[in-house]
């Protein structure tokens, strides 16, 4: 008589990002009375980095967008300066992933501007740009910079052209692209890369998703799917897929998983629902999450991704009842690791006129620096120069440290050598609240501040500490501004000591349980 096992499997897929849940920002730290662009492109209008927060905003006779400190919360003031040199409404704007203080914008007036904004922010209505391309005929439509070389940036416009452009010249007027894709029939609607930029993707109003090789221009790959309209298409380099967003064939919001080596036919898509937004897909390649905000709704949903079948996860969903207009997302070395954030999203509430700050949290007891979340990650430092890529050298991103203390600090003459050069790599922030030294210093404007720092790098060991960073560095605040930024900090610093403090109290009582056994189990056997 044979007894045959019944093997029982689990329904549900075991992951450490089952329980990310999304956490608004309260009011005090959402930027409010922004007025927010009304065009109806369906782009992000909003871009962000460690430093500034950059939003499209609705202007007469040109177009304008606004540059605001990342400390500048609350209400923002309607008379605060803006960056306006545009004759036409501005569509699209990205920071440099490899300085804090650069910005390009793309416009309807045909241009792509790029501009250099001042360490402590605007002060007046900057008009002259750092660079200005002529090349396209028609309106510009999307701007991307490349992820691993330095002053390389990628637009598209409505005469349905890609072009290359070299930033690492004299010119002030740049008129001809490095290269010019010609391979569409219609418009671009979204661009996206591979981690070193050897391959470049693309959904085009035609229906079609393009795979190509964007330096020499060859095509790689082209999907053409009846049952599928693809808007925006993600590369996820290190799963070798891509994936798209779009409607079915009856007008469902749908996404299609592809194979980037053979996109006859989508490896799998689903259909979310019946609503008729654009959906913007956004992709972390430390967690292989996948986000999905649908413009017009408040809710994001999130997705694990996997190389092997059933591809896609769903983890949860985030709710609101304020719907988005377009969404920026900080990058990595931005965000908060002592509270577990591996995202963080900034939400344009145009019936608000409201920027809310949006963070995902992964659920942790523990305080301490968590290894498993956050993998070394592309920082702000380039791996090629403009030259060295359009040579044909391709490299992977040059890889940083979430942990804190961990980022690399550079010298104050590598800072000031302008276009080309990153910005002080002491601006990485692991926690938004605690204002970097390099940060201070360019409040402060002054020479004080750079000669206490080099006079104290000798008798550094017998400086008391306060927030993490050494008095004698600080001038005493002399300005309201200032007040606030040390008031910030402090507050932060509070927080965390307290929680450190329950952490130990937590640690304690846990000792003396284990003690209590111990005594309790040696007494029975004795």
């Amino acid at each position: 008589m044979t007894v045959s096992k019944m093997t029982w499997r689990p329904q549900y897929r075991s992951s450490k990002f089952r329980h990310v849940f999304g956490k608004a920002a309260t009011k005090e730290n959402c930027y409010d009375g922004v007025p927010i662009t009304r065009n109806v492109q369906d782009n992000n209008f909003c871009a962000v980095n460690p430093r500034f927060l950059a939003v499209i905003t609705e202007c007469a006779g040109g177009g304008a967008f606004l540059v605001l400190p990342l400390h500048h919360t609350g209400k923002v003031d309607p008379h605060h300066p803006r960056v306006s040199g545009h004759r036409g409404n501005v569509l699209d704007i990205k920071w440099n992933p490899f300085d804090d203080c650069c910005i390009a914008s793309a416009s309807e007036d045909t241009t792509v501007k790029v501009w250099e904004i001042p360490s402590h922010g605007l002060l007046k209505n900057l008009t002259a740009s750092l660079k200005e391309l002529q090349g396209h005929s028609r309106r510009v439509s999307l701007i991307e910079w490349h992820p691993t070389a330095n002053n390389i940036l990628f637009s598209t416009g409505y005469d349905y052209q890609i072009m290359i452009w070299n930033l690492d010249c004299s010119e002030q007027v740049i008129k001809n692209p490095v290269r010019t894709i010609s391979h569409h029939t219609d418009v671009v609607l979204s661009m996206s890369f591979n981690a070193d930029c050897s391959l470049l993707a693309s959904s085009c109003k035609d229906r079609k998703i393009r795979l190509m090789e964007p330096r020499s221009g060859n095509l790689l790959q082209e999907a053409n799917c009846k049952t599928h309209k693809a808007n925006k298409v993600l590369i996820l380099s290190n799963l070798k897929k891509l994936v798209t967003c779009g409607a079915s064939r009856w007008n469902e919001r749908q996404i299609a998983l592809w194979d980037q080596d053979d996109m006859s036919v989508p490896l799998l898509t689903e259909n979310l629902d019946g609503s008729s937004g654009a959906l913007f897909p956004f992709y972390d390649p430390d967690t292989h999450m996948l986000y999905l905000a649908g413009k017009g709704d408040g809710n994001i949903r999130y997705y694990e991704i996997s190389s092997e079948k059933p591809y896609i996860q769903f983890l949860t969903e985030y709710r609101s009842n304020t719907p988005q207009k377009g969404m920026g997302v900080m990058p990595k070395r931005g965000l908060d690791v002592s509270s577990c954030e591996v995202f963080r999203f900034y939400k344009l509430v145009t019936i608000k006129s409201l920027i809310e700050p949006l963070s995902m949290i992964v659920p942790r007891r523990s305080e301490s620096y968590q290894e498993d979340i956050y993998p070394m990650t592309p920082g702000n430092k380039p791996a090629l120069t403009a030259e060295e890529w359009l040579s044909g050298i391709n490299k992977d991103p040059v890889l940083m440290s979430l942990k804190p203390g961990s980022q690399i600090v550079e010298s104050n003459s590598e800072i000031s050598k302008g276009l080309g050069n990153q910005r002080d790599i002491r601006r990485s922030q692991s926690r938004p609240g605690m204002l970097q030294l390099a940060y201070i210093q360019d409040q402060l404007g002054t020479k004080d501040s750079t000669e206490d720092s080099s006079h104290a790098d000798g008798d550094r060991s017998q400086l008391s500490v306060s927030n993490g960073e050494e008095l004698a560095l600080f001038s005493p605040p002399r300005t309201e501004n200032e007040m606030l930024l040390k008031f910030h900090k402090q507050q932060e610093e509070i927080r965390r000591l307290r929680e450190l403090l329950n952490q130990r109290d937590v640690r304690i009582k846990q000792l003396e349980l284990e003690i209590k056994n111990v005594k309790n189990s040696s007494q029975s056997q004795g």
